[in-house]
């Protein structure tokens, strides 16, 4: 079985062999605490043999609750925010059609985001389009209180049921939330809600492969199995591979080796725009994780090659301090040929005849010996081809990872206490009741 390949050679000018090496014991020790549950967060750690605990009877039940959304509308709302959106929202973008909000005859509903922020306007907009179109709402949320998801659900619930009736919204709300306590769970038992569960031992990051993933990614229409056998594969394949080979292992081991050496910036780039909005949820996994207690490596991310003309000029000649990994989809799915012009003005004929996406490959390379030349080192993680089964490999391998990286870091990688400080401050400003004392304090320093 072929799989998603790791190479760490371009960063060996800057960390050698046995630095990278060094992490061979520990990294492995901190897979089996993550199979086992035996290290820190472990309270956490339910996603980690979560692809191979997903019975055909799960799937079958969201694969039918999708269909049945299917049937009463055009456009699916996913109301949640962080990893409550963000993994179904790569996984739909990386597979859909590039223009599919041009097509007149989808035979899939649109899925659309709402909940991740607090904007007015983008609010007001959506209830405005969302009025003369048929559509449903999936609503994320383990407590049902969180402040972003919980004001959108508010107004588009009420929308919905003024548009099509109480019970008619009844058919078209799927609320993903906690199996027995919570705001959402009591709305969603008292209102007769179709339902699914978050499970308690797996944070939002690490949900992707949980009905808050799935859900939304079978109503937009991909193959949710094969997404899950993919996961399955990279989990047997990273426990029973040696950690020469073992891609997690490999990675989680050279960033922190150079990490060690000054690296304090991660950039993942890639060479095809559909990935960008992997890159959107493997900033909040790495940074989630490891960001705490002053340490972690910063994640950022650049689509290529439209950043060289941006962003380039600073990861070729800027502060030393950053290291590359790059995404690389080995075979296209469609064929585009450069004609031949006669005139010739752009000068490209020497192009012509060849594929484009043998250009974006040279392109790729070029960047890549550029900027290890430039003085930075370069991971490369190469997909045989972007479908639901090798997403499923990547968003598995780039979580065990992240454990694995998070426990060598000595940080646990499954909380998140820096995220509670805004919303003390806002509520605070906001004088919701029981902020009384903080409050007054906060008003103190303004």
């Amino acid at each position: 079985m072929e799989h998603i390949k790791l190479s760490v050679e371009k960063t060996l000018n800057f960390v050698d062999r046995e630095e990278i090496f060094k992490y061979k014991e520990e990294s492995e020790k901190h897979l089996t605490a993550l199979h086992e549950g035996t290290g820190k967060g472990n309270e956490y750690t339910g996603w980690v043999n979560l692809p191979s605990k997903i019975t055909a009877v799960e799937l079958k039940d969201i694969q039918e609750t999708a269909n049945h959304l299917k049937e009463r509308i055009e456009v699916l709302v996913v109301i949640g925010i962080g990893g409550s959106y963000l993994g179904a929202k790569a996984v739909n973008d990386a597979l859909a059609n590039n223009f599919d909000m041009l097509q007149a005859d989808n035979e899939n509903p649109l899925v659309i985001y709402a909940g991740q922020n607090i904007s007015e306007d983008y609010l007001y907009e959506l209830m405005e389009i969302l009025e003369n179109i048929e559509f449903g709402i999936c609503v994320i949320s383990k407590s049902g209180t969180t402040t972003e998801p919980a004001l959108a659900f508010r107004l588009l619930k009420e929308l919905l049921e003024e548009g099509v009736g109480k019970e008619e919204a009844k058919e078209r709300i799927v609320a993903i939330t906690d199996e027995s306590k919570g705001a959402l769970r009591t709305l969603a038992d008292q209102e007769g809600y179709k339902t699914f569960v978050i499970p308690d031992n797996v944070g939002g990051r690490y949900s992707v492969l949980t009905p808050v993933g799935l859900l939304p990614i079978a109503v937009a229409g991909h193959d949710i199995t094969k997404l899950v056998e993919g996961a399955k594969a990279m989990q047997k394949y990273t426990v029973a591979t040696d950690f020469e080979e073992n891609p997690a292992l490999l990675y989680a081991a050279t960033r922190n080796a150079l990490y060690s050496k000054g690296k304090e910036i991660e950039i993942l780039a890639n060479y095809n725009p559909k990935l960008h909005n992997i890159a959107e949820w493997w900033k909040q996994l790495y940074g989630e994780s490891e960001g705490k207690e002053n340490k972690g490596i910063f994640p950022a991310s650049v689509d290529l090659t439209s950043d060289l003309h941006s962003m380039g000029q600073y990861i070729q000649e800027g502060k030393r301090n950053i290291f590359e990994t790059v995404l690389s989809i080995a075979k296209t799915k469609y064929k585009v040929v450069i004609p031949k012009d006669k005139g010739n003005l752009d000068k490209l004929n020497f192009l012509a005849g060849k594929r484009v996406d043998e250009v974006n490959k040279m392109a790729e390379l070029g960047t890549q010996l550029a900027h290890v030349d430039g003085g930075v080192p370069n991971i490369r993680i190469e997909l045989p081809e972007l479908n639901e089964f090798y997403i499923g490999e990547l968003l598995y391998f780039f979580e065990i990872a992240c454990g694995v990286s998070g426990y060598i870091l000595d940080v646990n990688p499954f909380d998140q206490p820096g995220v509670e400080a805004y919303k003390s401050n806002m509520f605070a400003l906001l004088e919701k009741p029981g902020f009384e004392e903080e409050t007054k304090k906060i008003k103190e320093r303004l």
